[in-house]
């Protein structure tokens, strides 16, 4: 196979965490000061899914500060992860809808 007959990419979920600031209209608790989201994102790569998730959110005003990534899930279960069937089926729906799903918020306070 030549260079311009490679394979396309797959697109995998992959489980992110996202650390947003304060900024108006957010939707967080009046007193928060930030909030870490629990992610599934598709892309053909975690950067991918990085750019996708940090651009979503940033279209929902807020205001994305770090992300850390926890990989695939067949990553996150080598690596001894407990995943709910909850989870599992965000996962399969962020890859079937080719979606950025917040699975979890967990606003912060002082």
């Amino acid at each position: 196979m030549s260079e311009t007959e490679k394979k396309p990419k797959r697109q995998q979920v992959y489980t992110l965490l996202v650390e947003i600031g304060r900024k108006a209209g957010d939707g967080l608790p009046a007193k928060a000061t930030g909030a870490a989201l629990m992610v599934f994102a598709s892309g053909v790569d975690e950067a991918e899914a990085v750019r996708e998730t940090v651009a979503i959110l940033k279209q929902a005003d807020t205001a994305p500060l770090d992300v850390s990534g926890y990989g695939t899930l067949a990553e996150r279960e080598a690596e001894g992860h407990e995943i709910s069937d909850e989870e599992r089926a965000l996962m399969q729906r962020a890859l079937d809808e080719n979606a950025v799903i917040v699975a979890q918020m967990t606003p912060f306070f002082d």
